[in-house]
């Protein structure tokens, strides 16, 4: 009987280890930066639009460098492509400190687009650079045991931005009744608390700045595996002819940006399912840990299963379990369906590392390439909350103002991570019938 090939190689292992720490750094500037949308909003007195915008930088910066960063990569190297995005990561997050003594919110926009230029670098770097340490056969797991480490630094990023930014914000104080203080203060008053809330949002970045410089560092001095293949030749129309001849990337960049769509729909409206609960907002938070806690023990459980279970088969039986859940979210009465809804981050776990995997596999040195569009699929995550929220809106403000079939306009909106899931399934059976023939 055969030995099943490492995961890693132990000639490999601290290359590994050390490019597996940036899917956290990336998790973490994702996670602490969601609720800064809020907390811009109240600060700085914006309207909903306004406020949003910090969302369209995040993305914006995502989807503009990615394929910009193909071509660095496969000009240059991996590690050197590491190293810039950390780099840019760095200095985007350092620029919070004059931005906030500008107190201006177009100075952190720009701050929290130049930030994302480097995590499209480093997702458009990382991921291919996982599969290439090692063989072929265990890349997917490789890459499922990498992305694991990504919720972790979510986590990390949620606790940061809840205790040290959320918590500290004065404009958050409220009277005894309840009602928020800020709005009603003089204009000299309110710029003193204005000073000192950007000021809470400034610290924690610039301190991650600079522990991204240290590992930007540490990285610079350690040897680290290289494609022998990349001879620095760019051949862009050939790659992209080759790429868009492979139905399976085609179908998989598609799949992947539903994943991330229904990902971040999933996450962003637990807190509206929450409060149509009548549950507080800062008691929802509880509800955003647990999904992220399961969507992190999941992607645990997925890297074990993957040595035993094809990817696309595990794939097809988790999108099915995720429509599943999603069914619960929407037609489960009370808390059994907020339950549920926690229940989907399970679920999710496997889907971005496998569906890239899949999608990545054989191109070679076009994957450098291939990453960036999987990369700039991302964009889902834009663009779906978006369609979600005009459902939301379909009866007025609120989130239960009218029924459809039978249930509330926020359970019913959970039919579009549904949909989503679906075309990851159908995907998933794809490429599962393809690999029998």
């Amino acid at each position: 009987m055969s030995e099943k090939p490492a995961i890693v190689p132990k000639s490999l292992l601290l290359p590994f280890v050390l490019i597996t720490s940036l899917f956290a750094l990336w998790g973490f500037a994702n996670d602490i930066t969601n609720p800064m949308v809020a907390a811009f909003k109240r600060v700085l007195e914006l309207n909903n639009v306004q406020a949003s915008w910090v969302q369209l930088a995040f993305y914006g910066g995502y989807f503009t460098m990615a394929l910009p960063a193909a071509f660095f990569i496969k000009k240059y190297s991996y590690k050197t492509g590491v190293l810039l995005g950390l780099g840019l990561y760095a200095f985007g997050a350092l620029l919070f400190y004059p931005a906030a003594s500008w107190e201006s919110y177009g100075f952190f926009l720009a701050s929290l687009y130049i930030l994302t230029f480097g995590l499209a670098f480093l997702e458009t770097t990382a991921n291919p650079y996982i599969l290439s340490m090692g063989p072929e056969k265990t890349a997917t797991q490789r890459l499922n045991l990498a992305q694991a480490f990504n919720p972790m630094g979510a986590l990390a990023g949620l606790f940061v931005a809840k205790q040290f930014i959320l918590n500290s914000l004065q404009s958050n104080e409220t009277d005894a009744d309840g009602m928020i203080i800020y709005s009603t203060l003089e204009e000299s008053a309110k710029a003193a608390i204005r000073t000192n809330d950007l000021m809470v949002i400034r610290n924690p970045y610039v301190m991650l700045g600079l522990v991204v410089l240290g590992i930007l560092i540490l990285i610079a001095l350690v040897k680290m595996p290289e494609n022998k293949e990349n001879k620095g030749e760019i051949d862009f129309w050939p790659t992209m002819r080759r790429l868009f001849s492979k139905r399976t990337f085609v179908e998989g960049t598609l799949a992947q940006m539903f994943y991330v769509g229904a990902q971040i729909m999933v996450w962003t409206y637990i807190y509206q399912y929450a409060e149509a609960l009548g549950i507080d907002n800062a008691s929802a938070v509880n509800f955003g840990y647990a999904a992220l806690l399961v969507f992190l023990l999941g992607r645990w459980v997925c890297t074990v299963l993957l040595r035993f279970i094809s990817s696309s088969k595990l794939l097809s039986i988790f999108a099915v379990m995720a429509m599943l859940f999603t069914l619960g979210a929407i037609f489960l009465p009370d808390m059994l369906g907020l339950y549920s809804l926690v229940a989907i981050s399970f679920a999710m776990s496997l889907m971005f590392p496998t569906i890239y995997g899949i999608a990545l596999e054989g191109l070679g040195e076009d994957s450098k390439f291939a990453a960036a569009f999987l990369v700039m699929a991302i964009v889902g995550g834009a663009i779906m909350p978006t369609l979600q929220g005009m459902i939301l809106d379909l009866g007025g403000s609120g989130y239960s103002d009218i029924k459809i079939l039978g249930v509330s306009e926020v359970n019913f909106s959970f039919i579009l991570p549904f949909m989503c899931f679906l075309m990851v399934w159908l995907f998933a059976v794809r490429v599962k019938s393809i690999s029998k023939t």
